[in-house]
This record gives structure tokens, sequence and C-alpha cells, in this order.
């Protein structure tokens, strides 16, 4: 058993609640832009002292409409504004905030509000509105639905304007430290998502600790964040949270698809993203440097930042010609890529899965560090990170401040900390699983080093054990394969199999460059090509680099191109973009055994 603690930076208040944030950016820093707002295609300001009178006045709505402290309400949409201004104003009230992913089907909402007793709820779209309805008269407890898109946060105000400050001050102060905050459900990769209660101290423990070790990220009045992630993840909240504590200027991208163009008016000094996020950056770069027939100079500058990367970690540096390299690769390329990414960045937060060596060596190299970190619902975010100034490419960095990580003797991740979660909303035998000693069981399975860096190496329930015995962490292999430009998603199989196989869905944005890079027809799908001897040979390439990271008995021996791709709509992937693995093998049963057929 090891484990490995840091001392706290932040004193978490004795009582209090969220609400002091915004209230205490009003006081003092009236004029400071906390959020940029997109208004008709164009960024506004919001300072501190104007955002807290929305915030205020939109609560009194709630108050007004019946809202009590303690009532939970429901809040499904896109990541915007209007988001982050009706979480603060659902604190303001009293109440405890329930996200709902903006994705979700009818089941799912029908069982997070119902479970949650949620009394009303708020949405983004007529969809949304829609979907809710459908389930109403399932939920009794429900009382009201405002709509963000037909006025619904105009009608709260109006209907709060006879509330007196008085009564709201009051509201405001009825949550403690130690009540809930928020019921964030889990994504549910296995059976039905349960309701992480995550109080008010768990936030200010988690954001103030992550704000004052990566202080230099926080600057207030220099620094900004553009939070693209859903909201409705425990990771987007972290997000919204810190950036109000800071403070720094919080902006909303609703549409990952335009991130580009909203990164470039943005300009944000930091991002947060998963792998994903940050693959697609570096893949799209050196696809469109290979169109333009510039794909060996991208493909030198690429090595020339890894390898100036790695010198870093060195006692003696990059060599002189390394760094002459790397000053003509900045001009040529270096720079362009950080122009893609706001220009103004210098460090981006990566979570969720893991990011991969090379990557995260390329991205430091060019001028762009991403740190990445790790965590679950129940740790409210980030339980470890990569600090800004001591980083180790390849970990998840150390514990957060004022908090404890313990590796247990068969290799489990165990969390003790203020953090934490409270307990699983009305599932108290889940709650006595999970919470046992007083230790988070986190189910991952992870090493610490000397100083206190977190490996995650695989989940303790994904563990595949092999006809002969062997026990293969999926996640390892998936993660170097998944890192290819052709390959969307991919998943191991092969428990109680003779070897390893894996299921492989090929990225249809980088599909039709390649088919027309190697003379297929125009149009070509991966149903089409799934048998194709050129594209079986290029996948082939990236599950030999993910053999490379593992022994012969747990490499990948056989795979299958899926003409089909893992996504949330089609239910194999959860909001979080993490693989419902169970749900994937029932589905492609059939395709798994013809891997081992023979």
């Amino acid at each position: 058993m090891r484990e490995f603690s840091l001392p706290a930076l932040y004193e978490v208040p004795a009582d209090g609640n969220l609400t002091d944030i915004v209230r205490r950016n009003a006081a003092q820093h009236p004029d400071v832009a906390v959020i940029g707002r997109k208004v008709d295609g164009s960024w506004q300001d919001v300072d501190a002292k104007t955002f807290l009178a929305e915030v205020r006045a939109t609560a009194k709505g709630l108050v007004a409409a019946g809202v009590r402290p303690g009532d939970r309400v429901g809040l499904m949409s896109r990541t915007r504004y209007e988001w982050t201004l009706l979480d603060f104003a659902i604190w303001s009230a009293g109440a405890v905030t329930v996200p709902v992913y903006e994705t979700s089907s009818a089941e799912q909402i029908q069982w997070i509000l119902g479970d949650s007793g949620a009394v009303a709820c708020l949405v983004e779209l007529d969809a949304h509105a829609a979907a809710v309805e459908s389930v109403r008269d399932r939920l009794p407890a429900l009382a009201h639905v405002w709509q963000i898109d037909k006025g619904g946060v105009e009608e709260l105000k109006s209907a709060g304007a006879e509330v007196t400050d008085q009564t709201l001050d009051e509201r405001c102060a009825a949550a403690g430290a130690d009540d809930p905050a928020t019921i964030v459900y889990t994504s549910g990769t296995t059976g039905r998502p349960k309701g992480c209660v995550l109080t008010h101290r768990s936030f200010f423990a988690e954001c103030g600790n992550v704000v004052e070790r990566l202080k230099p990220l926080f600057r207030t009045g220099e620094c900004s964040v553009l939070l693209f992630l859903p909201v409705a993840h425990v990771f987007g909240r972290l997000v919204e949270v810190a950036a109000l504590m800071a403070p720094i200027k919080l902006g909303h991208a609703p549409d990952v698809k335009n991130l580009t163009d909203e990164l470039a008016s943005f300009r944000p000094t930091m991002i947060l993203g998963v792998p994903r996020v940050f693959e697609k950056v570096y893949n799209s770069a050196r696809a469109k440097a290979q169109a333009e027939g510039k794909g060996k100079i991208f493909d030198k500058a690429a090595d020339t930042a890894i390898a100036y990367s790695r010198a870093l970690d060195t006692s003696s540096g990059p060599s002189l010609g390394l760094r002459i390299k790397y000053k003509i690769f900045d001009k040529l390329v270096y720079s362009k890529l950080r122009a893609v990414l706001g220009g103004r960045g210098e460090y981006a937060i990566s979570g969720g899965a893991p990011l991969g060596e090379r990557l995260g060596h390329f991205f430091r190299g060019i001028g762009f560090t991403v740190l990445e970190g790790y965590g679950l619902t129940e740790s409210c975010a980030a339980t470890a990170f990569n600090p800004w100034d001591r980083q180790k490419i390849g970990t998840v960095g150390q514990p957060l401040p004022g908090s404890v990580v313990r590796i247990a003797d068969d290799g489990e991740v165990l969390l003790h900390g203020e953090h934490l979660f409270s307990r699983y909303w009305n599932n108290e035998g889940a709650t006595e699983e999970a919470l046992a000693d007083g230790w988070f069981h986190t189910g991952d399975i992870g090493t610490l080093d000397e100083d206190g860096y977190l490996r995650i190496t695989g989940r303790k329930k994904e563990i595949i054990v092999t006809a002969g015995g062997k026990n293969v962490a999926p996640a390892v292999i998936e993660d170097r394969i998944r890192a290819h430009a052709l390959v969307a998603e991919c998943m191991v199989v092969g428990d109680g199999r003779p070897f390893v196989g894996a299921l492989v869905t090929v990225d249809d944005e980088f599909l039709g460059r390649w088919a027309a890079e190697h003379g297929k027809p125009a149009g070509s799908t991966a149903s089409s090509l799934r048998d194709d001897a050129d594209l079986l040979a290029a996948i082939q390439s990236a599950v030999d680099d993910g053999n490379a990271a593992v022994s012969k008995a747990e490499s990948v021996r056989k795979f299958r191109v899926l003409s089909s791709q893992f996504t949330e709509e089609s239910g194999h992937l959860t909001p979080s973009l993490k693989l419902k693995r169970n749900v994937v093998a029932k589905d492609y049963a059939d395709e798994i055994e013809a891997i081992y057929r023979g």
C-alpha cells in the first residue's frame, strides 16, 4: 500500500455557500469582466456587478414560483451563458441544481428528474421541452418548466419583481457548506446512473485548491478560459466555478463544430478539453500539411517539438542544434498551430482519458502545455493534476492539495478529502460500498511514483482475463490505437478468449481525405472500405503502435473494422465520450465472434 498527499493551499470556509463567490466578486472586482457573452455573433463583457444583478433577478423568479430551500431544479441546456447564470440563480434561491445532458433521451430525463424529485426544470431548445413534456405525466413533483429560447429567463425576472432583497438574502444564506449544491448523475457506463451529491464544501475544496495551485493560469484581469465542455459534466462545472472563484473571464461555446472560430474570436489564455480535442487538432494540422504537399516538413517539425520537450526534462536541456531547429519550425509551423488555438494560450488542462506521452510532448514542444489531470464525478472533477511548474508527461499529476491518494494492495486508487461527494442520492447501499472506511474506492487501477505522481493503468472492472490467464488493462492499448488519425474509437476484447482482439471504427472526417489520397472511389465510406487492403494496412499500423506499449500476451492479434460509429446517439458512448463496453459487446457480438472464428 502506498499513499501521497499535499497540504491544502486554500482554506475552505467553515460555512457559507457558492453564492458568496458572485457577491464577493461584485464587491471586490465590480468592473472586472467575469464573463464573455456571445450576442449576435460578437463577444460582450459582463462585469461582476452586472452578473450579480442578473443572478439575483433570476433567483427572485424561482422564489416567486415556489422553489424552496433544498428543492431540486433540473437544468438541461448546451454550454451557454444562461447555464452559468441559472446555476448561480438556483443556488441563490437556496435550491440544488440537477444537470441533465442536453442529449439525454426521454427515459434518461425521466430517471434523473424523477429520482432527484425535481420540482422545476429549465430547458434550452424545443426538442428539450418536448422530451420533458413526453414524460411529465410520470413526474408528479415537476411543477414548472421554463424554456431559455422561449424567454424563460426573462419570464423568471419578471415574475420575481415583487420579491424583496431581504427575502432573497435569506435564501442565499439558506444553504450551509455541507448542504448539497448539485446532484450530478454519473454517465452510466454500467446500469442506471447514480446521483452524486456534491456539497458547497466539495466545490470550495476542489476549485479553491485548483486555482491556488495553478495560480499563473488564473490571473484576474489577464486570463480567460473558453468553456466548450458540457456544463452538465462535472469537469465543465469545475471550469465554471473555478473561473468565477479566481475570477477570470469565462466564455461559453455551445457547438464544438465551430470551436476553431470560437477560439479565434474569444482568444482564451487557457482551454480545457478531453484528449480527443487535442488529437483532432494534431491530426487536422498534419492532414492539412499533407494536402498542401508539406507533410514531410510537418513531420520533421513534430519530431523536433517532441525532442525539444523531452530535452526539457533532462539536466542539460535542449542542445544548441535542437534550439536552432526549434526556432525555425516555430516560425514555420508552431506559431500557426498556436494561432488555431486562439493565439494567446499557453496552457490547457486535459481530463477524461489519457492523452498519450507523444502528444503531450508535442503540444508542450510547440509552446502550448497540456496539463493532464484525473478525476471522477464523485471527486468533484480533478482529484489529481499536473502542476504548471513541475509537469510529468505521461502521468495525471499529483493529488489535489488537501487530499490524499492511496494505492490499495490490489492496485485500486483510493481517495480521501473534502472535495469528495457526500453520498449517492437515494442509494445507501452504493454509498456504503463506494465510501468504505472513509475512503472512496474509484474502481481505477494505478500507481504512485516517489514524487506522488499518479498513473492510471486501467479500470478494475474492465480488466480482461484471457483464456491463458493473462490480465489485460484495455485502456493502455486503446488510447494508443485511437491516437491514429483514421481511428475514431477502439474497444479491446478478449475476456475468456485465446488472445486479445479489437473493434475499430473509422473517423469519417479523415476517411474522405485518406480515400482521395489513396485512389479510392469518391464517396467511399467505412462500410465500402472495411475490407480494403490499404485501409486495413493503415489500421494495422495504428494497432502496431498500440502493441508497442504492451507485452506480447497483451497485444492485439486481430481486429475488425466496423461499418458504423460508436456515438452517444447510438447508445455506445456516454455524454462524456466513455465507451459503454457492455452495450458495444452486446450489439457487436457477431463482429467479436468473427475475430475468433477459425
